[in-house]
């Protein structure tokens, strides 16, 4: 996986994007790794480099050192999540999380330095919140406390992206909401995430993979042409920046991009 983390950073570059994220485990399993990938792609790459930033699974001492050193090597951008609960941890034990808000964590990262901090947004609400405006009002209070974008969850129904985009202006959020597009490569896969984080999956969508189920190749080619689908969709109506998940695979963000122009000339991603 990490020789092929390279293959695809080679192949992506040329695209020339705002940013580059580097997740690790939502539960902080994989934080050694990912230091090490943040550092190398600093040094090797001409890429600006996000990496991100979970409560979850250190202390806070831990977590603001890295910080620091991140802001150090030049990193100017971060993505602030929560984060999950490590599998280990239950009720009986300490709190897994070294910040239990999501808020509380950008507070820190913005005393630390002048980070760009992206945040997550849920078009169709996180599933730990009890509606649509708590996950909001949650959602403002991170970007009261330093947060210069969020960056959505992926989701499949354009309208529920821009009724959420609506109700973000309306209720004072003046910073960008970047909508996360996912190239799909496997439909089967995407379900199962989509269960897990509450994104729905349109009938019109299930409808397109009707039939090619065992082709590699067709998936690939329904999932590319969806994601094209999306982004000029919301372009339309007024879209500009976008956020492709990769997954760590080259080939559909690349198809995408190439389809729509980008990579020509300097554009977000």
């Amino acid at each position: 996986m990490e020789q092929l983390l390279w293959t695809t950073v080679a192949e992506l570059e040329g695209l020339r994007p705002t940013f580059v994220s580097v997740t690790y485990g939502a539960d902080g399993s994989t934080r050694d790794r990912t230091v090490e990938v943040v550092r190398r792609l600093q040094r090797d790459t001409a890429l600006r480099i996000a990496p991100h930033i979970t409560s979850s699974g250190g202390s806070r001492e831990a977590l603001l050192e890295l910080v620091g050193e991140y802001w150090r090597s030049g990193v100017r951008h971060l993505v602030a999540l929560r984060g999950d609960a490590p599998a280990s941890a239950t009720d009986a034990t300490r709190s897994p999380f070294a910040y239990e808000r999501g808020i509380d964590l950008v507070r820190a990262l913005r005393s630390v330095a002048d980070f760009d901090i992206a945040v997550a947004a849920y078009p169709e609400v996180h599933p730990e919140a009890t509606s649509a405006r708590e996950d909001l009002d949650n959602l403002k209070r991170k970007v009261d406390a330093g947060a210069t974008q969020g960056i959505t969850q992926f989701f499949f129904d354009n309208d529920a992206y821009l009724r959420f985009r609506d109700a973000c202006a309306v209720a004072g959020i003046a910073v960008p909401i970047v909508p996360g597009i996912l190239p799909i490569n496997r439909f089967a896969q995407v379900q199962r995430f989509a269960r897990r984080c509450g994104a729905s999956i349109p009938k019109e969508l299930v409808k397109r993979y009707d039939g090619v189920e065992e082709s590699a190749e067709a998936q690939a080619a329904v999932g590319a042409a969806v994601a094209i689908d999306q982004v000029r969709y919301l372009r339309a109506r007024g879209v500009e920046r976008f956020h492709f998940y990769t997954l760590n695979r080259a080939h559909l963000t690349r198809t995408c991009c190439e389809a729509l122009g980008i990579g020509s000339r300097a554009a977000s991603a």
